[in-house]
């Protein structure tokens, strides 16, 4: 499959959309509120609009497509969708982006799935809910020694996190701590590793700290 970007142009692109979105919201606000206070489709469509930007093999881009849907365009049966759901307790839910292949379709069904992204906005501590996520990861993208069990390639869980400049405990403490326990979520799969993109810790004229992170789950064999 090669009609696809390659991966580090999609995240380049996730990181450069959370830096979009934050500028934007910073002037939309007038400099008063930091890109925590933002809705969550503020980033998630600053991503959206940064990956369709990518020249070449553009992706086609899906908001908030159900997790039947993915499956369906995924696995090489089609119907065997509710199977897999059961087999791996996966429920019904959306992925905040979900990427195909950009093909000419000949039917309504034809469409080949390749990332799923979550994004999450003012991540600053472990919570269940983001160690939840990316175990629903993890359950759409592990598989066995045969890469033809799926079409997707792998999933990102992306964060934005900010803080004030009186907060005690700093990004760089946060954020390994928060690396360090979805790195225990992927141990619990065989063929999955993890690797992390962004993490850098800037700062604003006011001594406060953002960054903006890619955790990037994909098949390996040894």
């Amino acid at each position: 499959m090669n009609n696809f970007p390659k991966q580090e142009k999609v995240v380049d692109a996730i990181l450069n959309g959370i830096v979009n979105a934050k500028n934007n919201f910073l002037f939309w606000t007038n400099d008063r509120l930091s890109l925590s206070y933002g809705p969550h489709k503020i980033v998630t469509i600053h991503i959206a609009q940064e990956i369709a930007k990518i020249e070449e093999h553009t992706p086609e881009i899906f908001i908030n497509a159900t997790v039947t849907d993915i499956l369906r365009c995924s696995l090489p049966d089609r119907d065997e969708y509710p199977n897999f759901m059961t087999k791996r307790d996966l429920t019904e839910g959306t992925f905040s982006i979900t990427l195909d292949e950009r093909i000419s379709h000949s039917s309504h069904n034809d469409s080949i799935s390749r990332v799923v992204i979550s994004v999450k906005n003012n991540v600053i501590n472990t919570k269940k809910e983001y160690l939840d996520e990316v175990d629903r990861i993890c359950k759409m993208i592990q598989r066995d020694e045969n890469y033809k069990e799926s079409s997707l390639d792998y999933g990102v869980f992306t964060f934005y996190s900010d803080i004030t400049k009186d907060a005690r405990k700093k990004l760089d403490k946060r954020i390994p701590e928060i690396i360090k326990n979805f790195d225990k979520v992927v141990a619990n799969y065989d063929n999955l590793k993890a690797t992390f993109k962004g993490g850098e810790i800037h700062k604003t004229k006011d001594d406060e700290e953002w960054s903006m992170s890619c955790y990037i789950i994909e098949p390996f064999f040894k």
